[in-house]
């Protein structure tokens, strides 16, 4: 049910945008430069998790609220230490003197997790964004979000300063067997979202779902069965599991975190600064070597990885990062 991508290429900002296919529902990694996503794409973002608030990584905050001045959305921000305090700054650099006359209601939830505790403040349009604390201290266990449909999680690693990775995790991929609708003599349609959303909530066999199609003619023909009986034409699978890694130095403690998070994810992210030549530089930067990065991927068993973060002195030969990353994914030792 979701599509995820990284939003520049691998010499831009960072960033991941994971899109549902078929709810207006996005969720966006990190917010450097955002223009290349079309208005469209933006306005469905929900939950925007940033790793740290370097420039490259937070500068499209401005460009997005902008887009969402005088709309009814909430966006819920995620961050680590230092975030709030950082996010107000950004808030407060602007006039709001005009905001309280907006008949929508646009606000910002941002969440600032340290390891053990994780607070929570509300900042309105119609108020010029003045804070409003929600939840303050609360414990953190590694989940950032739980919905119906997916889960998020953060752990920390070490940029010198602290920076947060993330996963992704659908809860179950629900996939429609037509194979099995013919066989039951059912048509294809919109009401199969309507069966996938009764599988979601977990409803129980008995409840009745509305098969309906609709003739050339326009006539509308419906008929009703229990969801129980429907399960057969549904193939039930694991979801889509998706690691971010970016912006952490090759430490025993961080490889450990990399790892855990990674682990037999379908699609990660993950950064690929340096070749492994410059190492030394590397290290000194506090990111990772393609190679280094490669073997993470390779170790923790994931199915895709996807290189990105390149630094800027390779821009002359743009291939040998990635074909570094590659090597040793495929199985060279770091």
């Amino acid at each position: 049910m979701y599509n995820a991508a990284l939003i520049n290429d691998p010499f831009g900002d960072p960033g991941a945008y994971v899109e549902c296919k078929y709810r207006r529902e996005a969720v966006l990694f990190d917010l450097g430069d955002l223009h290349l996503l079309p208005p469209r794409k933006l306005l469905k973002i929900d939950y925007i998790f940033v790793s740290h608030t370097h420039m490259d990584h937070f500068i499209g905050f401005d460009h997005l609220l902008r887009l969402c001045l005088g709309r009814d959305k909430h966006l819920h921000l995620f961050g680590p230490p230092g975030f709030l305090q950082h996010l107000e700054h950004k808030l407060m650099a602007y006039t709001w003197n005009l905001v309280e006359n907006y008949t929508n209601d646009f606000a910002v939830i941002a969440t600032e997790v340290h390891p053990h505790a994780q607070t929570t403040k509300r900042y309105c349009c119609r108020t010029a964004f003045q804070p409003e604390t929600l939840e303050e201290c609360r414990a953190f266990d590694g989940i950032l979000v739980e919905t119906r449909f997916f889960t998020v999680q953060g752990v920390f690693l070490d940029h010198l300063i602290p920076c947060l990775a993330f996963r992704f995790e659908e809860r179950q991929r629900f996939n429609i067997l037509k194979t099995v609708l013919k066989e039951m003599d059912l048509p294809t349609g919109a009401w199969l979202m309507t069966l996938k959303e009764h599988l979601v909530n977990g409803d129980d066999d008995e409840t009745p779902v509305r098969i309906w199609s609709r003739d050339p003619l326009g006539n509308v023909g419906e008929t009703w069965l229990p969801l129980g009986a429907l399960k057969q034409a549904v193939k039930v699978s694991p979801g889509l599991r998706i690691g971010y890694v970016t912006d952490a130095i090759h430490s025993r403690k961080n490889r450990a975190a990399i790892l855990e998070l990674a682990d037999h994810a379908d699609l990660l992210f993950i950064e690929t600064t340096f070749l492994q030549d410059h190492a030394e530089t590397a290290a000194r930067k506090y990111h990772l070597t393609a190679r280094q990065a490669g073997t993470l991927a390779r170790q923790a068993h994931v199915k895709r990885m996807v290189p990105f973060h390149f630094s800027p002195k390779y821009k002359i030969a743009p291939h040998v990062l990635a074909e570094e990353a590659m090597t040793a994914f495929r199985g060279h030792p770091a």
